[in-house]
């Protein structure tokens, strides 16, 4: 497969978006590393490539497209907006992998959609519009919320720092799970030097103070009763066919009243989506769907999926993915924000599988 046929499907998926009323646009390839660095922490650091200019500091090539587009659009955009794309990003291979060129390669192609509303059908037309270009590739479509978790998390009955430390963390689930056992347990007593201590090391005397204070404060919190955990890890392990995932949501929303307004939502996305012709009983509902993706993502998630089962597919990423970020706006709005969901297409996965076909 060449790059010129990965680029025809490109540009016809591309065609397909700007029929969707989207604007084209043509963020930089070369993007101030900074503010990427802000919003996703250092661990980007280690799949990304950074490079320091002499004038304009430290750069990265693209990542993704979300974060300038969204950049433009809250410098300049009116509302409601739609853009979409076309172009190469760059990711670093996993540390130790040495296969060669997989779909997971290091540059691939980019398409994208972004729709800038507040309308409450926004998420339904999206994932719409997706599913209606992937139709005939025959991929399994899975959907979740990242609100939905977060909100379990926020209703937990923990202290402010436990479930603020929860939350930063939902997106890694090995350190989740590591944290919310720890949350679990009695507090081990610990021993802290008196006031005639001598200080070394480089934060002040008053820095370690108020740090000891916050560590005697959690030590002396109650642990997490086993009820709430059962019941995060029944609600963290919920997958099956949309239908099906609607009738359990509303019984976990009985016994965690905080995640009633997410489950709402929820229902409310699937009808729309059921609305725009699209059988629910062939979408997965995954309730951690979502957590491993970038961290902009704190609403509506979803993925397509090949067939992983067939020679020389075990390894491929979703075909698609996407999600609902608002809170991204916010953060890069100073001062405006606006709801947005949007996705991305691997035009490269795309010809593979029509070449295959």
């Amino acid at each position: 497969m060449t790059k010129r046929d990965k680029r025809d499907v490109g540009q016809r998926l591309l065609a397909r978006f700007r029929a969707a009323g989207a604007e084209e646009v043509a963020p930089d390839i070369l993007l101030p590393a900074e503010s990427l660095l802000d919003l996703y922490g250092e661990d980007l650091r280690a799949r990304a490539y950074v490079t320091a200019d002499p004038i304009r500091g430290e750069m990265m090539l693209r990542p993704d497209f979300t974060v300038p587009v969204v950049q433009a659009h809250m410098q300049t955009g009116a509302e409601p907006a739609r853009y979409c794309y076309l172009g190469e990003v760059f990711r670093k291979q996993d540390m130790g992998d040495t296969r060669p060129e997989t779909p997971r390669d290091h540059e691939y192609l980019q398409c994208g959609f972004e729709l800038f509303s507040r309308d409450p059908a926004a998420d339904a037309e999206v994932f719409a519009l997706f599913h209606e270009a992937l139709a005939p590739l025959d991929l399994r479509a899975e959907t979740g919320d990242m609100g939905l978790l977060l909100d379990a998390v926020a209703g937990l009955p923990l202290t402010q720092a436990r479930a603020a430390a929860l939350s930063h963390h939902i997106w890694r689930p090995g350190r989740f799970a590591r944290l919310l056992g720890r949350f679990s347990r009695p507090a081990v007593a610990r021993a802290f030097p008196d006031s005639t201590a001598s200080w070394a090391g480089m934060r002040s005397e008053d820095e370690m103070i108020r740090r000891i204070a916050r560590l005697q404060a959690d030590a002396a919190v109650p642990p997490l009763s086993p009820v709430w955990t059962e019941r995060l890890e029944r609600l963290f392990a919920l997958r099956a066919p949309a239908p099906d995932a609607l009738p359990v949501l509303a019984d976990l929303a009985r016994d965690m009243p905080a995640i009633t307004p997410a489950v709402d939502r929820i229902r409310a996305r699937m009808d729309a989506i059921a609305a725009r012709g699209i059988d629910l009983g062939a979408v997965i509902f995954d309730a951690s769907h979502g957590r491993t993706t970038l961290e902009y993502y704190d609403g509506f998630t979803f993925t397509f999926h090949a067939d992983r089962s067939l020679p020389g597919r075990a390894t491929w990423p979703p075909v698609a993915s996407g999600g609902r970020y608002d809170a991204l706006t916010r953060v890069l709005g100073r001062g405006r924000e606006i709801p947005a969901v949007g996705g991305i297409i691997r035009p490269g996965l795309v010809a593979e599988l029509e070449a295959s076909a």
